[in-house]
Parts: C-alpha cells; sequence; structure tokens
C-alpha cells in the first residue's frame, strides 16, 4: 500500500471511531466492538513498535468515552510520512 492508501483508510477508520460519538447511548456500546478491531487495524497497518503503541492508545481512546474524537489513524500518518520522514 502506497501513503495516500494508507491516508484515506485512516481517514476512514478514524470516521468510523467518530460515529458512535455521534450515536447518543447506543454509540458508547458499539464501542465495545470497535475498540479491538481498530487496535488490530491499527497494529497491521503501522507495523512495529509504532504499530504496537499506537494500537493499545486507539483501543484505550475507543473505550473512554468523550475520547472519540481524536483521529489517532489520521495523527500516526502525519507522524510517519510527515514528521519522521523530515529528521
Amino acid at each position: 500500500m502506497n501513503k495516500y492508501t494508507i491516508l484515506m483508510l485512516g481517514i476512514i477508520f478514524d470516521t468510523i471511531g467518530m460515529l458512535s460519538f455521534s450515536i447518543p447511548i447506543v454509540g458508547e456500546f458499539s464501542d465495545i466492538i470497535w475498540a479491538p478491531l481498530s487496535a488490530l487495524i491499527f497494529y497491521k497497518m503501522y507495523k512495529g513498535v509504532a504499530g504496537k503503541v499506537g494500537g493499545i492508545l486507539t483501543f484505550v481512546e475507543e473505550l473512554v468515552p468523550g475520547l472519540d474524537v481524536i483521529p489517532s489513524f489520521t495523527i500516526m500518518w502525519v507522524y510517519k510520512y510527515v514528521i519522521k520522514k523530515q529528521k
């Protein structure tokens, strides 16, 4: 996968995570399913230490009410392909 495909997928996954935030009560229960799934996807997309740490953080972010608005997939893409690349 090229980096722009990863970006598009990341935006889609962040949107899915945020959608549960927009549905009161039902949305928080959907996070129980989405949290481990998003952590696994994150781990597969960003291999290595970054994938492991990001997967754990994404899992926690999805389970804690109110944190669904954090675009963790997109933040990791910026870190990996913009910030880290500049160093």
